[in-house]
């Protein structure tokens, strides 16, 4: 492999001042219609509906989306290659991937405050506590106001996932890949081809180990803790904050995947390099969203 990039594979330059507008595109109505398919599927699956058929459904709305990705993003390549992008576009795509990680912090902002008006609020409120004590003595008069609830008012019983064994080992993995895509992005920047992908690919692969271990965590949850989605509002907020950051990871790790195999077809340079940066800024996003997780669900 070379250590220099290959100008041939560059886009060619433009007036900077140009703004190229694309053509009607079906990739966003196929996306729709995939994470509609999913969520449909996943409620089907969790409630047992649909006469069975929601693993199915769940899995062609994932099917429908990874096709979305594939299509949408060869057609984004093709544009920049064909030197259709220019400084104007650029700072399009930088404002564009600045409010979209900005709803994703409302997005995961909504699931903290769901998490904190349980804690601090709902369960003390059960317990009887403020102007509400005949909660407690009248309806459930044996209910533990305590966080993580274990045991529901309803009596389901089970246990809190702690914060050593997987879920500290999957907050140093990403940790590391931070670390490694930061490496990463200065070899870009000083135009180390081989030190680029290496790390770059690390930190893919970091990426697929979190997933990985997630998926044990919630076996173990589910067949040893009796720690599962319908164990209350513990298992609720649990499986929602830990689940939707699962998902963002695995979309993370195609991002940087689709990067990394550009960077092997030499798209980039050190000056040009907005789709590596906008993989690297949610990255990032990501293992900050982890770290509260990793706080404020596993260990206060």
């Amino acid at each position: 492999m070379s250590n220099s990039y290959n100008d041939s594979e560059q886009p060619a330059v433009v007036n900077p001042n140009e703004y190229y507008v694309p053509e009607a595109s079906g990739w966003p109505i196929l996306g729709a219609i995939a994470l509609f398919l999913i969520a449909l599927g996943a409620g089907a699956t969790v409630g047992d509906l649909l006469a069975g058929q929601g693993p199915w459904i769940l899995l062609t709305g994932v099917g429908l989306l990874l096709l979305m990705l594939i299509g949408w993003f060869r057609d984004v390549i093709t544009e920049s290659m064909g030197g259709l992008y220019s400084t104007q576009m650029d700072r399009s795509f930088r404002q564009g991937m600045s409010w979209f990680i900005f709803s994703e912090v409302m997005f995961f902002g909504a699931f903290f405050g769901a998490l904190f008006y349980l804690r601090m609020i709902a369960v003390p409120w059960l317990g009887g506590a403020s102007n509400n004590a005949m909660t407690n003595m009248v309806l459930w008069p044996d209910f533990i106001a305590d966080w993580p609830l274990v045991l529901t008012p309803d009596g389901t019983e089970t246990q809190a996932m702690g914060p050593i064994g997987l879920p500290l080992y999957n907050t140093i993995i990403l940790l590391t890949s931070s670390i490694t895509l930061h490496v990463a992005h200065l070899a870009l920047e000083n135009n180390q081809r081989r030190r680029l992908s290496l790390f770059l690919l690390v930190t893919v692969l970091l990426g697929g180990v979190f997933v990985y271990l997630q998926a044990v965590e919630y076996i173990h949850a589910y067949h040893e803790l009796n720690l599962r989605l319908e164990s209350g509002v513990y298992g609720n907020t649990f499986f929602m904050l830990t689940g939707f950051h699962g998902v963002h990871v695995t979309l993370g790790a195609i991002l940087l995947f689709i990067v990394w195999c550009r960077v092997l077809k030499g798209h980039f340079t050190p000056k040009h390099h907005f789709a590596f940066q906008a993989g690297a800024w949610y990255w990032h996003f990501v293992d900050v969203v982890w770290l509260c997780l990793f706080v404020f669900v596993y260990i206060l």
